[in-house]
């Protein structure tokens, strides 16, 4: 689109107003001394606002000695973007959206509303209170149609309340920007219908204090913890990776009776525990997946025995899975399977390397 200035309303100076250089510092200190032409689209910006809202030709002449650049450098800019006025306008200017959310919403009708109060695009009324042009997308969508009149945005218009405003502004009477329907914000029309309860945001509805089966973590007592986040090629089989959840780990300190509570909550059946000698007790560490730490909870479970494990049913392993917070790990590591064939003497590959040559090294992925 072809921009130029219009030379006779422009007049032959122009200054800028004695309280908008304290501004124009501001924005000047934020570029170094040899990158001051930086400031180019601000103190264009500035320009035009003093200048009743459009650029005159003295007006990007008076920028572009300011910041020490050609004439012709800021005249590029100023009639590169459309924010820039290049031609007088209305006291109170008013850009209405008429991008297809608007258009949808009556922006059309409000169009007709500007024509027949001020005229085609650009005029300028007689008494030049009031000036329109069509813009794109202004981002207000959800409070479609809308216009912004000078720096505010005014939402949620109809012909008629577009008309009172311009009636107001054109007899000097300021109008408040915002919504022009009963609604907050963008929130819904005539407020909310539903999560109105204030229980439903002050805590009182419920006691939870934290987030289900969330492990915790401590950066300063776990070094490793910063590599957590990151991919392993070849992750260790027999680790613990997660901590019990807090919440049932608390229940525990404060007795049976609230751990008996805090067990409830789980889903599926709690597997049937043994009372018995602890030299009696398998070394469940032989399974892979069981890690000392997994190893110690399995016990205060009174689970100590491979034949225990291997009659887990569905439920259990769900029990057990959400006691030790790890969602489908027992299936996926086939924890009743390795069980089920170390109680009847035999071996799997992960317990051959716990009793042979590798008996160390996989200790200590298990101790990871």
């Amino acid at each position: 689109m072809l921009r130029r200035f219009d030379l006779e309303a422009g007049g032959d100076s122009f200054s800028f107003k004695p309280e908008t250089e304290p501004t124009i510092d501001f924005w000047l200190a934020k570029y170094p001394a040899d990158k001051q032409r930086s400031a180019v689209i601000p103190l264009l910006w500035l320009a035009q606002k003093d200048n009743d809202g459009w650029l005159s030709e003295p007006a990007m002449r008076t920028v572009a000695d300011r910041l020490d650049m050609p004439y012709i450098r800021v005249y590029e800019v100023a009639t590169f973007y459309t924010m820039f006025k290049l031609a007088p306008v209305g006291k109170s200017h008013i850009q209405l959206c008429g991008t297809t959310p608007c258009m949808l919403r009556g922006a059309n009708d409000l169009k007709k509303v500007c024509e027949k109060k001020i005229g085609k695009k650009m005029a300028v009324t007689d008494d030049g209170r009031l000036s329109w042009e069509e813009v794109e997308c202004l981002g207000a969508c959800v409070n479609a149609p809308m216009v912004q009149i000078n720096d505010y945005y005014y939402e949620d218009l109809t012909p008629e309340s577009l008309e009172e405003i311009l009636d107001k502004l054109a007899n000097g009477v300021d109008v408040p920007p915002g919504n022009f329907v009963d609604r907050q914000t963008s929130a819904p029309e005539g407020g909310a219908t539903t999560l109105k309860e204030d229980a439903l945001y002050d805590g009182s509805r419920n006691s939870v204090t934290g987030l289900p089966n969330l492990p915790e973590s401590n950066a300063e007592e776990d070094p490793q913890s910063e590599a957590k986040g990151k991919p392993d090629s070849n992750p260790p089989t027999n680790v613990d990776r997660e901590e019990p959840n807090k919440e049932k780990l608390e229940a525990a300190e404060e007795g049976a009776e609230a751990t008996e509570d805090a067990e409830k909550q789980i889903e599926g059946a709690r597997p049937e525990a043994l009372e018995i000698d602890g030299k009696e007790a398998d070394d469940l560490k032989r399974i892979s997946g069981v890690g000392p730490k997994n190893e110690e909870q399995l016990n205060s479970l009174g689970i100590y025995k491979f034949s225990q494990i291997a009659a887990w049913t569905p439920d259990n392993v769900q029990w057990v899975e959400g006691y030790l917070s790890f969602r489908g790990r027992i299936e996926r590591e086939d924890w009743v399977g390795q069980a089920k064939t170390l109680a009847s003497g035999g071996e799997t590959e992960f317990s051959k390397r716990m009793d042979g040559d590798d008996a160390e090294a996989s200790r200590e992925e298990g101790e990871d």
